[in-house]
């Protein structure tokens, strides 16, 4: 490891004036800096973060916290808050919670344990009210921004979030407008703001389209292509004559047409498919499908917008951007007879 002495003894220059050069002092004449900086890049100097944290008490470093990088939703944000970083001069420690409040707030307490200078976390949601991770962020007044919808427990903090209702609304109004009029949900996780949403949005096109929910059409699918697939075998075991499907998001989407089809069930004759979120796996799947474009990318720039204003002492407000409807290969207007049990 090359450390700042050796760049001195190379350089023929004390260790101070190594230091002061490469944090552009003042008092080192310019040609001086350019030299240092060369040969530093020559000889593969890396700076010790850790250690210069100890010294300014500025560690340049931001902690992201998600449920699990195999996610092509936080994928694509966590691109965008790594590309802002480095333009800033930040890194990024990425931690995942794999979806337990346990495990989640074990690494929020390490990443703050690493002198973080800020926080970006996709909370795991609860029912609880409060939580002492959270409260311990709002203590040592860590800056935070939350990437996704907030709910009681982290109300404290700015929030990038998707405009969920709107988006699932006009899904379903795509299908309404098609001709639909038995449309199942597949529904996401209870405890999830951005799930509630998106149901709240499904059931306002329905009582604008004068149609009451059936309960009967609403089927708790949770998050994963597992998931999916049950809710589908689910649903075709009860007989519902639904003639599409809404679903909480791609994942529960591409298991869910996953199983259809693998039963016979052709998309969209016979079952039109539509999810949430736009992602890689739904677009090219074997039948494309239709659905909401997360504006992934954006909420990241988004985030890293307030968390720098956050470093200034600004205050920020919740920043809620729209999702658009993309419209696919996998919903056309409902068969002339709804479809039997295979």
């Amino acid at each position: 490891m090359i450390r700042l002495k050796d760049i001195a003894l190379r350089a023929n220059v004390s260790v101070m004036t190594v230091s002061k050069a490469l944090r552009d002092a003042r008092d080192v004449s310019t040609a001086t800096k350019a030299r240092i900086k060369q040969l530093a890049r020559d000889m593969g100097y890396v700076p010790d973060t850790f250690a210069q944290a100890l010294r300014t008490r500025s560690s340049k470093i931001f902690g992201v916290v998600i449920p699990a990088i195999t996610n092509p939703i936080h994928g694509r944000m966590v691109m965008a808050l790594e590309e802002r970083s480095y333009e800033l001069g930040f890194e990024l420690i990425l931690a995942q919670s794999m979806g337990t409040v346990e495990r989640e707030e074990t690494v929020i307490r390490r990443l703050v344990a690493r002198k973080i200078q800020g926080l970006f976390v996709h909370p795991v949601y609860r029912l609880q009210k409060d939580s002492r991770a959270y409260q311990e962020l709002v203590a040592q007044r860590i800056p935070t921004v939350i990437l996704g919808h907030r709910a009681p427990f982290c109300s404290h903090f700015a929030c990038v979030e998707t405009d969920d209702a709107l988006a699932s609304y006009q899904l379903t109004k795509h299908l309404l407008e098609l001709g639909h009029r038995r449309i199942a949900f597949f529904a996401g996780l209870i405890v999830s703001p951005s799930s509630q949403e998106r149901f709240a949005g499904y059931r306002r096109a329905l009582r604008e389209a004068q149609m009451d929910v059936d309960e009967k059409l609403v089927f708790q699918a949770g998050s994963t292509i597992e998931d999916g697939a049950k809710a589908a075998l689910q649903m075709l075991n009860e007989s519902t004559a639904a003639t599409a499907i809404q679903a909480d998001n791609d994942l529960v989407a591409v298991g869910c047409a996953d199983a259809l089809l693998n039963q016979g069930v052709k998309i969209p004759h016979d079952l039109s498919v539509a999810g949430f979120g736009n992602t890689l796996v739904g677009e090219y799947f074997r039948v494309p499908l239709t659905s909401a474009r997360q504006p992934k990318h954006r909420l990241g720039v988004a985030a890293m917008e307030m968390m720098v204003r956050l470093l200034r002492g600004e205050t920020v407000e919740p920043k809620r951007l729209a999702a658009d409807l993309i419209i696919r290969a996998s919903t056309a207007k409902p068969p002339a007879q709804p479809l039997k049990k295979p």
